[in-house]
């Protein structure tokens, strides 16, 4: 499968890595696709570089590793992703009350704003309710780490199912976008636990049958 991951942080990086040697052709979205940075990441995951709209255009798979407040700007310069399937990692994250809180819930959230965005894409939430050094590697935990989603194409979440299980994740199918709603605040727990009381990052949620 071709993906594209659009965005070069600690999300992005992760990505790169966790799917690199998985049978994928990876290309890496950068607004500076020749900086050191960005040249070693892709050196050392086997990836290709390119400008965000390039990367875009060659993936069947576009993956959003950015922060919420460049959402929407990027997405206005990566060009027509009508058909494609667009994976939304991000959570719409701000500072309240001096902590970390959503800045959207109850009658929207930040996957349904990005599939608004984004009418004719097929849009799933996931991604979103881990650290990003899960994402690189989770074999060593003793259980399989859980994963939800959300969208409403079905073939589309079936396609992130296989993505999921690339990375190390027991997908789970949580409905529509709407489920974005749940999604988002589910990550807030994990951030909860692992940045204010303590846990540290190298956990995840895990469902045992």
């Amino acid at each position: 499968m071709r993906i594209s991951i659009i965005g070069t942080g600690s999300v992005g990086t992760a990505l790169s890595r966790g799917l690199s040697g998985k049978g994928h052709e990876v290309m890496l979205g950068a607004r500076t696709p020749d900086a050191a940075k960005v040249q070693a990441i892709a050196a050392g995951t086997q990836a290709a570089v390119s400008e965000p709209a390039e990367a875009a255009a060659f993936a069947d798979v576009v993956i959003l590793a950015l922060p919420w407040a460049a959402m929407e700007d990027a997405l206005s310069g990566l060009g027509d992703l009508a058909g494609k399937i667009v994976i939304d990692c991000t959570n719409p994250l701000g500072r309240s009350n001096g902590g970390i809180a959503l800045l959207l819930g109850h009658t929207t959230s930040g996957g349904e704003t990005v599939q608004r965005l984004l009418p004719h894409a097929r849009v799933v939430k996931t991604l979103n309710q881990v650290g990003a050094e899960l994402m690189a590697e989770n074999g060593r935990l003793s259980h399989r780490p859980a994963m939800l989603m959300a969208g409403d194409d079905d073939a589309a979440k079936g396609a992130v199912a296989d993505l999921l299980r690339d990375l190390g994740f027991e997908p789970l199918d949580a409905g529509d976008i709407t489920m974005s709603r749940l999604l988002e605040p589910f990550a807030l727990v994990w951030i909860n636990q692992a940045l204010a009381r303590g846990k540290g990052r190298d956990w995840a949620f895990s469902v045992i049958s």
